[in-house]
């Protein structure tokens, strides 16, 4: 048996820490998963051959952000996150909003996607020094904690406490920007009204199992089809090709699906 020098084991030690700690780093201050599969089996050869451990340490604890307790770890510097510098929480804020955004992107398309944008932008001021790492700390902070709220403030006053349909209104508000001979505020009516009844019509026809049935849900397609084109269409005068009701009813079958994953 080959028996290693004390010395040279030590310095296998060390840089298996050296190694977990820039690992623990990475993940934390960019939420991200980083590929080590290259170099993968010569570490897992050096533990086997010379490391015996009895214990297992999480360096890489991963941020939920919307765990006031997992976030205010990150922002007051606690556990994990002791002695990172201001640069480094936030980017620890701001990738791991980042990924939550990818995450629910389907949830509610335009409500994410315009956090998408603020994020990547604050992202982009830091790196280029357009702002201090404190600046950049508060302002994801601020984002974060809009993002935590799901607060709707530019969606119509009818829809504003009512998360599922301000949903649906973003998907379905677009397509009727199209049609500029109306004004915006009565496009934005009838797209509110069209997540209401969106909402209303998925509500009567939810039964046991409804996704994986096709009947259920081409009920559900044709009513939202009936509605487009008894009320939008026709009684409000909105000249709604077939594609664009097409487009309207399979985006917000895409979101409702998605957010029904949730319950």
């Amino acid at each position: 048996v080959t028996k290693t020098d004390e010395s040279e084991m030590k310095r296998y030690k060390d840089d298996l820490k050296r190694f977990q700690r820039l690992s623990g780093a990475v993940r934390l201050r960019y939420a991200e998963t980083v590929d080590f599969s290259s170099i993968e089996p010569r570490i897992r050869k050096l533990l086997d051959t010379h490391i015996q451990a009895d214990t297992v340490t999480r360096l890489n604890e991963p941020v939920n952000i919307f765990d006031h307790s997992s976030f205010n770890r990150v922002k007051d510097e606690q556990g994990v996150y002791g002695g990172q510098t201001t640069a480094a929480r936030a980017d620890t804020i701001a990738h791991a909003v980042k990924r939550t955004i990818t995450e629910k992107m389907d949830e509610d398309p335009a409500f994410f996607s315009k956090f998408s944008e603020l994020i990547q932008e604050v992202i982009d001021a830091s790196r280029a020094k357009r702002i201090s790492d404190l600046e950049y700390l508060n302002q994801v902070t601020r984002l974060r904690d809009l993002i935590v709220s799901g607060r709707h403030d530019d969606a119509p006053a009818k829809l504003r406490d009512n998360d599922e349909a301000c949903a649906y209104y973003g998907v379905v508000k677009p397509v009727y920007l199209a049609h500029n001979t109306f004004s915006e505020q009565e496009l934005d009516d009838m797209a509110a009204d069209t997540a209401l009844a969106a909402q209303t019509i998925l509500m009567d026809c939810r039964k046991v199992d409804f996704w994986n049935d096709l009947d259920a849900r081409n009920n559900v397609k044709n009513a939202i089809d009936d509605y487009l084109h008894d009320e939008i269409k026709y009684k409000h005068g909105v000249p709604l090709s077939v594609e664009q009701m097409d487009e309207v009813i399979e985006k917000l079958m895409r979101v409702a699906r998605r957010r029904s994953n949730l319950e």
